[in-house]
């Protein structure tokens, strides 16, 4: 459901990892290394389905930009810099989570765990830390990126790999203007039009790929449908959130078809989840019960093989039904 967070994660070129408790000992660095390791994982994992569905769709989205499908870690927002420089092997604060393969990041050479010194030969321990807003220093990077990229295509990062320093270019990729976030201590999926956060704890995460990327899809198209803007504008009334829920489920199977997934995965995910966390006390009025979201999922799928055949692509742009009265607000 479209989100406003109050806890600000801003992903531009690169992407903000969830963070983690702050230890002190040598078990504590032990349990915090553990951590990282698992964040890390999820991190990757929500990336790479994710870029599949960013890239996949972009030739059809309003509004796009250029990644380089790298995500950035800042060691100093938490409360024990030190003991995350230790478990990350790093002697500054900035450090990469994840890098999509086959990405802009990734063909440069860039790989996890290198330590991030300069962005277009600008060094980057002068950035202060903000105690009430630790983020900003990624949020300044992030521009910096995306400024690069947005300028040139491509950005000068310098880098610390196992002690040898070299300066990397990376080209970015064109995407749909929208990224993904891990989001510690919650198992919800969320967005706030351009942004999506999704919980660690999300059960999705044990489901088959192609039904986790069902689950980022229907995010990503509150993003891409501009639901964010329209309710912003008409009002978050039951009934104009349930047309945009409903909306964001039937575009499901486009966006899915369009990353190389199966579109079936859309209908599969909502009768795995549904029944579990969307019917009977757990249904949200905002919401059609589980069972009807499935037929609305289920009606698109002839549709969506009818637009793969006739275009090679399903061409959502023209061939999806938006709901009655909801229209791409501007931006």
């Amino acid at each position: 459901m479209p989100a406003t967070f109050a806890r600000l994660f801003l992903a531009l070129g690169c992407l903000i990892a969830a963070p983690v408790p702050s230890q002190g000992s040598d078990a504590g660095n032990t349990d915090l290394a553990e951590r990282f390791a698992a964040l890390q994982k999820h991190d990757a994992y929500l990336q790479q389905t994710g870029w599949r569905l960013l890239t996949g769709n972009a030739s059809f989205c309003t509004d796009t930009e250029k990644s380089i499908g790298m995500l950035v870690q800042d060691a100093g927002a938490y409360g024990q810099a030190k003991a995350i420089r230790n478990v990350r092997g790093i002697e500054g604060d900035f450090f990469v989570q994840a890098v999509v393969p086959g990405a802009g990041a990734d063909q440069a050479g860039i790989t996890v765990g290198a330590e991030l010194i300069a962005v277009d030969g600008k060094p980057l321990r002068s950035l202060p830390l903000s105690e009430s807003e630790p983020w900003q220093r990624l949020v300044t990077i992030n521009r910096m990126i995306t400024e690069s990229l947005g300028a040139s295509g491509t950005v000068a990062l310098s880098l610390l790999h196992a002690e040898n320093a070299g300066a990397m270019t990376a080209r970015g990729n064109v995407i749909c203007a929208g990224h993904f976030e891990l989001i510690s201590n919650s198992a919800n999926a969320s967005t706030n039009g351009y942004r999506v956060a999704i919980g660690e704890d999300s059960p999705a995460f044990a489901y088959p790929e192609a039904e986790f990327a069902a689950l980022l899809a229907h995010e990503l198209a509150h993003v891409v449908l501009g639901h964010t803007q329209w309710l912003d504008k008409h009002g978050r009334k039951r009934k104009n959130v349930r047309q945009t829920e409903r909306e964001a489920d039937r575009l499901m199977p486009w966006l899915l078809a369009n990353a190389g997934y199966p579109p079936e995965a859309a209908l599969q995910f909502m009768n795995r989840w549904g029944p579990r966390h969307s019917g009977g006390i757990f249904r949200k009025r905002t919401h059609d019960g589980w069972d009807e979201r499935a037929e609305f999922i289920a009606a698109e799928l002839p549709l969506v093989a009818q637009s793969m055949a006739q275009h090679g692509s399903a061409h959502w742009p023209s061939d999806f039904a938006r709901q009655p009265g909801i229209i791409r607000a501007p931006n």
